[in-house]
Formats: C-alpha cells, structure tokens, sequence
C-alpha cells in the first residue's frame, strides 16, 4: 500500500498568462488549487472589485 501524503503548502496563490487569456490558481484549505481561465475584460472586473473591497 503506497504512503498518502499530507496536501500541505500547495503554493502562493499566482496568475499567468496563458495564449489569449490569463490563468488564476488559488490555493484551497484542505488541499488542492481551485483553478480558473479568465480574459482580459474578466481580469479586469475582476481586478477592479477587489480592489473597491479594500479600498
């Protein structure tokens, strides 16, 4: 029987871009990375509302 491994430390959360759009992967409690595709008018609503939450 294989060992399981603890899912901890997956990562900082990060962005790229990838071919036309951008690529957005969110660290999750627990483990995994809750990945999401996005384009650029996305991104940038996006962009803008979290930056209106803390401002």
């Amino acid at each position: 029987m294989a060992a399981m491994k603890p899912r901890t430390g997956d990562g900082p959360m990060e962005v790229t871009k990838e071919g036309r759009g951008y690529v957005m992967r969110v660290p999750l409690e627990g483990g995994g990375r809750l990945v999401v595709e996005l384009n650029k008018d996305e991104a940038q609503d996006l962009g803008e509302k979290l930056l209106a939450v803390f401002a």
